[in-house]
């Protein structure tokens, strides 16, 4: 089976783990600071604060801007539940907005309309690896008087007119699952210019402490572990090299994909890296689901990113969630990613494109 997604881990990342396991100090320590200093570094900004996943980042954010009982945070609804469930955690309230049908990031033109008294932040989602609109949402923002939390979970790299995605809004927050760009095996952090954000992170974080057994604020138990900082601190060396070997294979799936029937490959905005965290195609007629099986079956892995809203999930139901958002609703039914990840080999990409178009042939004639 070709792969939708696959880490790279190597003798090198094998080395720093074994060296510290042998240390003995393997919880939050050393490791996580040097991989916090290097990912700031990376992403532009002053200061990262690594957390055990990106649901924990997009926790700590939250609550790092204040969001609590009834505040508003307007967000996209074709996201990973852990986007709103971040609010919910705080006792906020997800606002759903539409998107753009050709980026898959929110809309900013649905969201001033969303906006009320009661709106404390916008939650954009740099969706598979191609930046939202940012100098949209920062210019209603700050019109509005809002926070940004960046959900760049799956954007290790991107760049937005000239910036890296992380270092445009308030807070942004980064996921190290083991399918993102770079992994920590699990893992995720928060990027900031801001030092009060980062004060209060690293406490929150931390069982709320500003010093040991000194606890001033409600905290949690979310600190990433040495073992996986030792990961990610030479993962983040293979970044680049990473991103544009994701950048490369999207091209070759493109350029042949746009003369298969059936099948709209991604579209990239102008003035940005996609770092195609997934390459993910329109399926048109109704076929997604049946291309889905054909592939398969053909022994190439495919996955739907994401096959229903999020306001549809049953929690989200049985809170009494609705929205008017036909366009992610329209995506949630035809989108198919297809694997672009770096370990893959020309061959690979040969037989997924010969597939396809044998899957075009049977499928769409």
């Amino acid at each position: 089976m070709i792969p939708i997604a696959k880490p790279f881990i190597g003798d090198e990342e094998i080395k720093e783990v074994e060296a510290v396991l042998r240390s003995g100090f393997i919880a939050q320590g050393p490791k996580v600071a040097e991989f916090e200093e290097k990912f700031a570094e990376y992403i532009g900004t002053r200061h990262a604060v690594a957390t055990s996943s990106g649901t924990t980042a997009l926790h700590v954010a939250i609550l790092c801007a204040g969001i609590g009982k009834g505040d508003e945070v307007i967000t996209t609804p074709f996201s990973f539940a852990a986007t709103a469930n971040s609010v919910l955690y705080a006792g906020g309230k997800p606002v759903f907005v539409d998107i753009d049908p050709k980026t898959y990031n929110i809309n900013p033109e649905k969201i001033e309309e969303a906006i009320t008294d009661k709106t404390k932040a916008i939650l954009p989602v740099h969706l598979y690896g191609q930046p939202a609109d940012m100098d949209q949402i920062c210019k209603i923002a700050e019109d509005h008087d809002l926070k940004i939390i960046e959900d760049a979970a799956q954007a290790h790299g991107a760049i937005y007119h000239g910036k890296k995605v992380g270092s445009i809004g308030d807070m942004a927050c980064f996921s190290f699952y083991p399918t993102k760009n770079i992994t920590t095996g699990e893992g995720g952090i928060i990027t900031t210019d801001d030092d009060a954000f980062d004060k209060d992170a690293r406490a929150i974080r931390a069982h709320g402490e500003s010093e040991r057994y000194e606890h001033v604020t409600l905290g949690y138990n979310f600190r990433m572990t040495d073992i996986a900082a030792a990961i990610g601190v030479v993962q983040i060396k293979r970044l680049e090299e990473f991103n544009e070997k994701r950048i490369e294979n999207a091209e070759y799936l493109t350029e042949h994909i746009n003369s298969i029937e059936g099948i709209e490959s991604p579209y990239v905005a102008e003035n940005v890296r996609h770092v195609f965290h997934q390459y993910t195609v329109r399926v048109e007629n109704g076929k997604r689901d049946e291309l889905k099986e054909f592939l398969n079956n053909e022994g190439i892995g495919t996955g739907v990113h994401y096959p229903r809203t999020i306001y549809n999930q049953k929690l989200y139901e049985d809170l009494g969630y609705t929205a008017d958002c036909p366009e992610a609703e329209k995506a949630a039914a035809e989108v198919l990613s297809l694997p672009v990840n770096p370990t893959l080999t020309a061959e690979d990409f040969g037989k997924i494109v010969s597939v396809l178009q044998d899957a075009s042939d049977k499928i769409f004639k």
